[in-house]
């Protein structure tokens, strides 16, 4: 495993713990999950997968919260893991968890 890949790992569980308790804003959603972490190489940047389940409302403001929250959670990032340079961090809105819970009940749905 590459130095990037663990560093990635370290970032999302990291992040998931921040959002679950650290942040306070209450435009943020109660179903936030950080789906998976991509570091660059050189560890300056990280894409972000995030997944909100909700309507659409929730969704939106869990973005704005997110990004709101951004320099705090880059932040806490770096001092957490102790990383010689902070990675950016860019937040990807990710609704695969939503596409699953759909087909699966579809599936359901022709099964029955």
């Amino acid at each position: 495993m590459q130095r990037s890949e663990r560093v990635g790992d370290e970032i999302r569980r990291v992040l998931a713990d921040l959002i679950q308790h650290e942040i306070k804003d209450p435009r943020l959603p109660p179903m936030v999950s950080v789906i998976s972490v991509e570091a660059s190489r050189d560890l300056s940047h990280a894409k972000v997968y995030i997944s909100i389940l909700g309507d659409e409302k929730d969704k939106e403001n869990g973005i704005l919260a997110l990004r709101s929250a951004a320099g705090y959670l880059r932040r806490e990032v770096a001092s957490r893991i102790r990383l010689r340079v902070a990675p950016e961090l860019h937040l990807i809105f990710d609704d695969s968890i939503e596409r699953g819970i759909r087909l699966t009940k579809l599936i359901d749905d022709v099964m029955q």
